[in-house]
């Protein structure tokens, strides 16, 4: 017997029989009726339960001896009856017709066992002693029972939901199967709840970083990051971490925002350290709100750590203050991504700007055309000096500088940008090279010995 295949069946609608009315017949039936076969029952006698079956028409009684062809067109045979003889002809026709067929507490007459099954929604777990010792299935089957945690049906639930979801939007590759396996790895015992750490990665400078941030990232368990965040961050994180890329790039994601915060949650639901890594500061564009309005409603503990914004970095890079008293009041904090739709509006700010006000546009897009009509819309004069800055705090950082009736002009990039705006930047223009317009790579400014 050591070389039966175990296999699960797909019986929903499939016509089966079942010879026998007694009761190893109706644990049968109603072994079947959970699978969602077709069921008819032969037997000149039946079991009050099987007669209320047959009255409430989940299965069909034929109230008479079997016959040779009831075996026609089923896929699976049962042969329950208390004479061997009428088991064995049961047995033998189906065989003759190549169909599945077990005979109750005959192994000889069996061509498949029934286990005995643990369930959990859809998980099932199947225990088979190949018809030696049915007590022993039984006894085990019990003892997982009582280990078995009763939630792990919807859990499952979820999980399927979610992997469906990663196939959907991940490629096929190692980093899809590590976080899939990742996802499935959960013990048997309740574990303590984890705890998700929505932080801040600053603009790209691992020196940037919070003493808090780098600590946490060393005793991840996982981390979500942005597609931003560079590699030199990611390489503190601990080596056991799993390190997953949820960002996007020019608009295509890897995955959705609903599975970000499924994976956030199952994974604190393990009892890990979750690290949900933002590019600059989590609370300025980061989608923050909705991840912890997710994390509240599932329970899950958190926990922001702050980062150096993106306009903290540029303007630190371009030796200019945001808020300087002499020529700016304010600092207005803006959204320039729907700037790329075809049609101007919504505007960047609704009604008038402010001439003293700084803004810091993030996401400013590629086509600074429209971000430019909107400013001129909102009133700002033509010679506003404006600032695009990009790779803030990076080796590789540039700014270029013009007034806003030239930004139209000015040239875009693909890199992560963040576009100033005010009187502030007044001394930016002064300082450029050529009038109105100014690039410089922030390698110049590093020594000699620096610059390989």
């Amino acid at each position: 017997m050591s070389s039966l295949f175990p296999l699960f069946l797909k019986l929903e609608g499939k016509s089966c029989l079942v010879v026998g009315g007694g009761l190893i017949g109706l644990e049968k039936v109603e072994t079947l009726l959970r699978c969602g076969a077709r069921l008819r029952v032969v037997a000149p006698q039946a079991v009050p339960k099987i007669q209320q079956l047959n009255v409430e028409k989940q299965i069909e009684w034929l109230e008479r001896p079997y016959r040779p062809e009831d075996v026609a067109g089923c896929a699976l045979v049962i042969a329950a009856t208390s004479d061997r003889e009428v088991n064995r002809a049961v047995f033998e026709q189906a065989s003759r017709r190549s169909i599945l067929c077990n005979t109750a507490d005959d192994p000889p007459l069996c061509d498949f066992f029934f286990a005995s099954i643990v369930r959990r929604g859809d998980l099932q777990i199947a225990i088979s002693t190949t018809g030696q010792s049915p007590a022993l299935a039984q006894r085990l089957r019990r003892e997982i029972d009582a280990q078995l945690p009763e939630d792990m049906g919807p859990w499952l639930d979820e999980l399927g939901q979610l992997r469906r979801e990663i196939l959907r939007v991940m490629p096929p590759g190692a980093e899809r199967k590590a976080l899939l396996h990742s996802l499935a790895n959960r013990g048997l015992c309740p574990a303590e709840a984890g705890k998700v750490y929505l932080v801040g990665a600053g603009p790209g400078d691992p020196d940037l970083l919070t003493i808090k941030a780098a600590r946490l990232l060393a005793n991840a368990g996982v981390v979500l990051h942005d597609d931003l965040v560079p590699q030199s961050i990611l390489n503190l994180a601990g080596k056991e971490a799993l390190t997953i890329s949820v960002g996007k790039r020019c608009g295509q994601k890897k995955i959705t925002q609903a599975a970000i915060h499924e994976l956030m949650i199952v994974s604190a639901r393990r009892g890990l350290s979750v690290i949900r890594l933002k590019s600059g500061d989590p609370m300025v564009f980061g989608r923050a709100a909705e991840e912890m309005d997710a994390l509240r409603e599932a329970g899950i503990p958190f926990e922001v750590v702050p980062g150096v914004t993106a306009a903290s970095s540029a303007a630190a890079f371009l030796e200019a203050s945001l808020t300087d008293r002499r020529r700016s009041s304010r600092l207005i904090v803006l959204s320039g991504h729907h700037a790329a739709r075809t049609v101007p509006e919504p505007d960047l700010w609704p009604g008038a700007l402010p001439p003293d006000a700084t803004l810091a546009i993030y996401m400013p897009g590629q086509d600074l055309a429209q971000v430019a009509a909107s400013l001129l819309r909102s009133g700002l004069p033509g010679a506003m000096p404006c600032v695009a800055v990009t790779d803030a705090s990076r080796p590789e950082a540039t700014y270029t500088a013009s007034r806003l009736s030239g930004l139209a002009q000015m040239s875009s990039s693909s890199a992560p940008t963040l576009l100033l705006v005010g009187h502030a930047f007044d001394a930016v223009l002064c300082r450029s090279a050529e009038p109105g317009r100014l690039s410089v790579d922030l390698r110049s400014a590093l020594p000699a010995s620096l610059q390989a």
